[in-house]
């Protein structure tokens, strides 16, 4: 049987929400991933689930998907996940020949997921960017430090890194100490990559999404974080669909352009004291939160399948503003981290931590997951969390004890 389409990376939320919006338009899909409770293969809308090996295992991946290919097939190849595009690039004309890969061309992408090369782009437009010195060694720290300051945000200039044949995700770090700082950046460094020390920017977080193909702009959408995971930054956990902000909306639009970044994206901004925004990254997949997107009435995967397919893209005009949707098990989580990290920069007082938790209960608000006409995806998500939650409990009870 051959699919229209294969989606991988199965247990994160946007592919469950890929399956969905393709399946309930007919088309046939397939879910690929390396947990056998991964939410998307208990959609009503995935037709089979396969599984995987893991992206850290780059080789038996590949050999996997291409005999996959081989055997059903697929018309287009959907991924969400930083490290299974860097393992698909590698490898990209000789997947061509088999399947239509949902990713913007080599030149775009080599700058969208290069911060450094991002940012540069960025101030050749004249868009507001944080101050940062990158650092190829950890030696190079403390002169960075002297001009950036404590506290400080380490990021990796890419967030996907091979350790030999193993590849590893790296997330960015809030240091207060100098000697945190060292350690962030020698994570980093050790892969053989670069690290960003930039300016800590704590304000509001927006972000605008985009369908771009051709020279044309076929769909736009803006949306606020209210709490991420981690606490400072990260997937957006609580969101809410916003009118596009005229300042950020030029700024990222622009870039987009710029880049000639075609497909989807995400252009993510963080607001100063002042209300300036300032450019944080762009993301050249599917976002963990365009769930808000598709709820408002923009059906990112929809047109990101259409671009890929070769096919004509609808345009989009307009969506509805005000929805709420929120990740309860990612929300839960960062809630306990904010709590465990009362009193670093940024981080909320527990008591208003512990009550702006509760009081999202309060407003009329959507849930990852969710969907009554398909419920057993969040049935799944909910039992492993509870799963993986009893287990982290155990261990913490069990070191207590023998502490």
């Amino acid at each position: 049987m051959t699919f229209d389409a294969l989606v991988l990376n199965a247990p994160w939320r946007q592919s469950l929400v890929t399956v969905r919006s393709l399946g309930r338009r007919g088309l046939r899909v397939a879910a690929a991933g390396a947990h056998p409770n991964a939410p998307a293969f208990s959609s009503r809308w995935c037709r089979q689930g396969f599984l995987f090996p893991p992206e850290e295992a780059p080789r038996a991946y590949l050999a996997v998907l291409e005999e996959w290919l081989e055997r059903t097939g697929a018309r287009v190849l959907i991924s969400s996940h930083d490290g299974t595009i860097a393992l698909l690039r590698t490898q990209r004309a000789r997947l061509e020949r088999r399947v239509r890969l949902a990713l913007a061309d080599e030149p775009a992408l080599n700058i969208a997921v290069n911060k450094e090369q991002t940012l540069a782009v960025a101030r050749r437009l004249g868009l507001h960017v944080p101050r940062e010195v990158v650092v190829r060694a950890v030696a190079d720290v403390p002169a960075a430090l002297r001009e950036i300051g404590l506290p400080a945000v380490i990021k990796p200039c890419e967030s996907w890194l091979w350790r030999g044949q193993e590849g590893v995700r790296l997330a960015p770090q809030l240091v207060v100490t100098s000697e945190e700082a060292c350690h962030a950046v020698a994570a980093v460094t050790s892969l053989g990559g670069a690290a960003q020390v930039q300016q800590l920017l704590t304000g509001r977080r927006e972000a605008v999404s985009f369908l771009y193909a051709g020279g044309e702009m076929y769909a736009r959408f803006a949306q606020w974080a209210r709490r991420t995971r981690p606490p400072l930054g990260g997937e957006s956990v609580l969101r809410q669909s916003i009118a596009i902000p005229p300042d950020v909306g030029r700024a990222a639009e622009s870039l987009v352009r710029e880049i000639n970044l075609e497909g989807y994206s995400e252009v993510e901004f963080r607001r100063d004291s002042a209300g300036a925004p300032y450019l944080m990254e762009i993301n050249p997949r599917l976002s963990a939160s365009v769930e808000v997107a598709v709820r408002a009435g923009v059906d990112f995967p929809y047109l990101l399948y259409q671009w890929a397919s070769g096919g004509a893209v609808e345009q989009m005009n307009g969506y509805r503003v005000g929805g709420w949707i929120r990740h309860l098990g990612g929300d839960i989580e960062t809630t306990l981290a904010a709590l465990e990290q009362r009193g670093r920069p940024g981080v909320a007082r527990p008591a208003r931590t512990v009550l702006d938790f509760g009081l999202s209960f309060l407003k009329p608000m959507a849930y990852d997951y969710l969907d009554w006409k398909d419920p057993l995806p969040a049935v799944r998500a909910a039992t492993d969390f509870t799963r993986a939650a009893t287990r982290r409990l155990l261990s913490y009870i069990m070191r207590k004890s023998f502490a």
